[in-house]
């Protein structure tokens, strides 16, 4: 005769099995994620299309998993492409190794870095997940010119958030590029 305990076990199987299912259709039905959920990595830009990656190497430092490499590099006036001192010249991320933590977002002082929605990142050869600064910058939206450019304001214009689109059609901002 069964025991009362394998009968219960019997009723939780019967149970399921006339119960609604919960399938998503994905990839034809995308998820509805959090709003803070932590996908692929952005390198962001200001206004004017300037990178806002100081090249500080906070973001490498702060991750756990040291799936971040940054190597920075000093900005001159004929090749700006930043507004401060220094560039992100070679920016990596290993998404092998991150764990998507966003200690890195946390680090970063600048916010130059933030994490997108976008979570579809697998891919069929390893060397394809080290993500370069080409593949993680924010594309070049409408009145943004590609750096290295002249800065359209002074530095704590970008900090403070004064910094707006430009002109292409704006001689003023002509001028100022050819200086």
């Amino acid at each position: 005769m069964p025991s009362i305990k394998s009968v219960a076990g019997f009723w939780v199987t019967l149970r399921g099995m006339f119960e609604r299912k919960h399938t998503r259709m994905y990839p034809e039905e995308n998820p509805r994620l959090p709003a803070r959920f932590h996908g692929k990595h952005r390198l962001n830009r200001y206004d004017d299309g300037l990178e806002k990656c100081i090249g500080c190497e906070l973001c490498a430092w702060a991750c756990p998993a040291d799936a971040i490499f940054v190597q920075g590099a000093d900005n001159t006036d004929e090749a700006r492409y930043s507004p401060g001192e220094r560039y992100g010249a070679d920016y990596q991320i290993n998404y092998l190794r991150c764990i998507g933590c966003g200690l890195c977002v946390e680090a970063c002082p600048t916010r130059a870095l933030t994490m997108t929605q976008e979570f579809e990142i697998a891919e069929d050869n390893r060397r394809d997940l080290i993500f370069t600064k080409e593949d993680l910058l924010a594309p070049l939206y409408h009145g943004m010119e590609a750096p290295p450019h002249a800065m359209t304001g002074t530095v704590a214009d970008y900090y403070l958030g004064r910094i707006g689109p430009v002109d292409p059609d704006s001689r003023e901002h002509d001028q100022r590029s050819a200086s």
